[in-house]
């Protein structure tokens, strides 16, 4: 007959029985018995009620999908003949969510005779790389797909490091983000 190591109600340990005796107890005590190890040697089965069995696994599950890290991949999208400052607004949005420890999916759009060119998009993305190194690290590199160029960055802090950073940043007062920072330095430093 098979037999099971079984524990009792409190977590002390009754031992080895077989799965008959087991059942026996389990319905004297009014209790059901749950097998927590199915692969043990022999199986290792609970005296507990069924319900919070079911309960306390499913708050472990959710206990475990709240701590896990999401990772966000944003996107920015880019033609092969953008003009300086748009360029720079774009890759300020990279640096911004770089920092804030987010994956950045950069797309050139190809249109007309720019699909004949697809080196205009890829020198463009290995500049944007180049300009971002400190922050990211190219994840995959350019690759044409249909009308679009494709290229991911990664961040080199995570997700919680980001945060952790910011909130230290936030206590000591100095929450200014240096993107933000840099329009007000510049009208200042305009004359009117």
């Amino acid at each position: 007959m098979p037999e099971v190591r079984l524990v009792g109600p409190n977590g002390e340990q009754v031992g080895i029985v077989s799965i008959g005796d087991a059942l026996k107890l389990a319905q004297e005590s009014d209790l059901d018995l749950v097998e927590v190890a199915a692969t043990a040697r022999p199986p290792v089965c609970k005296l507990m009620d069924y319900g919070k069995f079911k309960y306390e696994s499913a708050m472990k599950a959710r206990e475990a999908r709240r701590n896990q890290a999401h990772t966000i991949i944003k996107e920015i999208k880019l033609r092969p003949k953008i003009d300086p400052h748009d360029y720079e607004t774009k890759k300020g949005h990279v640096v911004r969510f770089l920092k804030a420890g987010d994956k950045v999916k950069v797309t050139i759009m190809f249109r007309g005779r720019e699909q004949s060119r697809p080196e205009l998009g890829f020198r463009l993305l290995q500049r944007l790389a180049e300009d971002v190194t400190d922050l990211g690290f190219v994840e995959s590199q350019p690759k044409q797909d249909g009308r679009n160029m494709i290229m991911v960055i990664g961040p080199h802090k995570k997700k919680a490091e980001a945060k952790a950073e910011k909130a230290a940043a936030k206590a000591r007062g100095t929450d200014t983000d240096p993107l933000e920072a840099e329009p007000a330095e510049e009208q200042a430093a305009q004359p009117q």
